[in-house]
């Protein structure tokens, strides 16, 4: 297929992984809410138009025009307020806030029918609560799961090995600017090429000390500082020794790999090979995955500051920096039509890239503010903690949280959302991410 081909391919295939991912998650409150008897009128992936739509039963199902997210209709999302009487909203109030959220109210309450009293969300015990909103972020968590686990356990993760895939021809120092750019005369030559090794050596011993990985390797190297080498290589089949003197050279620290550090240096890169993993190892790479995905939402309002920043022509785009849709339509496309590399990798990166769309959906949902579904979490936790206090020390019970009196907090949080995706999607455009 020609690149242009491959490219719409790959968009293509990322956009209908989203709105599956997108449609799955709505499941994930659907079912559960539908279980505990709520009312539900409405379950639709995108938002906007209406394209398809049909009705089953008390709920429409439906696709709308703009894949950018779903959202399914619990009915009696918000309690009547302290002085309404139930299914009864006052429909003026004053103050822009006060009137706002009585206004919800009522919308709220347009879809409440005689008999629907006891199927209204609100009145779910707070750990039924706690179930219909994890359910959406939660299978997001689980497709990542799948994604990569499928992708680590059936395809196999790419580990090094002592066998040599490249020798470089001088020492340049990482913190350069270029470290791809070509040797100079200034730039001393690699220990590795005065040795003699080549391309497709197996390194089997340095100093005596016998290696079977990579980093056995990186770490006598890296000791052995500026001293002498005995290095015993096989080639063709016959083991040979060879000798050098390692340099000294700044290279990134192998436990923070934001510093630098002075240690050994050899001038060899590892050949790579497919290593199938086990169910441990899925399950301690996507506890780290996790953690990482929290750092990155954790600083997302400086990355962003930076993201605009390249977006105005101040500074690159970090390759690590937040992307919209839009940016990561674009990578999938490069990465399915990058002809120069295998047909299976290409798809296999494809489906990581999804993978990590589907990590940080659920991880930010579960963000305790409205309107993510980590903000009703929260308010389904304050409930119960509220009324376990009064339970404890014979208070009157204090009723349902009045999730409304939060909506303040929903409309600036959804603005700040919108104002996040469009710096996202114009930086994505005017300043990509290019892949290396």
């Amino acid at each position: 297929m020609s690149t242009v081909a491959m490219y719409t391919l790959g968009v293509v295939l990322l956009v209908v992984g989203i709105a599956v991912s997108i449609g799955l998650h709505e499941v994930g409150h659907l079912v559960p809410a539908k279980k505990f008897g709520v009312k539900v009128t409405q379950y639709f992936v995108g938002f906007g138009n209406t394209l398809w739509s049909t009705r089953r039963g008390e709920t429409e199902y439906g696709i709308k025009s703009v894949p950018l997210g779903g959202y399914v209709k619990l009915v009696g999302m918000l309690p009547p307020g302290r002085d309404d009487e139930p299914g009864k909203i006052r429909k003026s109030n004053t103050g822009m806030f006060t009137q706002l959220i009585s206004d919800a109210r009522a919308a709220e309450y347009e879809h409440v029918e005689p008999g629907d009293e006891k199927r209204l969300f609100y009145r779910l015990p707070w750990w039924k609560k706690v179930i219909v909103m994890s359910g959406g972020p939660m299978v997001n968590l689980v497709l990542a799961f799948f994604l990569f686990g499928g992708v680590f356990m059936l395809h196999g993760v790419p580990e090094p090995t002592t066998r040599v895939e490249q020798v470089s021809d001088c020492v340049i120092a990482a913190t350069d600017a270029d470290t791809t750019r070509a040797c100079t005369d200034a730039d001393p030559v690699a220990p590795a090429k005065q040795a003699g090794l080549q391309e497709g050596d197996t390194i089997v011993s340095i100093n005596g000390v016998a290696l079977s990985s990579w980093e056995e390797l990186t770490s006598v190297v890296r000791a052995n500082e500026a001293g002498a080498a005995t290095i015993v290589y096989e080639r063709d089949g016959e083991q040979r020794t060879t000798t050098t003197n390692t340099t000294v050279s700044t290279r990134p620290d192998l436990d923070n790999t934001e510093e630098f550090v002075e240690v050994g240096f050899l001038g060899v890169s590892p050949e790579m090979v497919l290593e199938r993993k086990g169910p441990l190892y899925v399950v301690t790479t996507m506890g780290t995955y996790t953690w990482e995905t929290v750092k990155v939402i954790g600083t997302l309002p400086p990355r962003l500051w930076a993201v605009g920043r390249a977006a105005l022509g101040l500074e690159e785009r970090a390759v690590d920096s937040p992307m919209s849709v839009v940016g990561a339509s674009r990578v999938a496309g490069e990465v399915t039509s990058a002809h120069e590399v295998p047909l299976g990798d290409r798809f296999i990166t494809l489906i990581m890239l999804l993978g990590g769309i589907n990590l940080f959906v659920g991880m930010f949902n579960f963000i305790p503010l409205l309107p993510l579904d980590g903000g009703h979490i929260a308010g389904a936790l304050y409930e119960a903690a509220r009324r376990g206090l009064a339970r404890l020390f014979g208070r009157p019970d204090p009723g349902y949280f009045d999730v409304a009196k939060l909506l303040p907090v929903a409309y600036v949080m959804a603005g700040v959302i919108l104002v996040m995706s469009l710096v996202l999607m114009y930086a994505d455009i005017v300043a990509p991410v290019r892949l290396g």
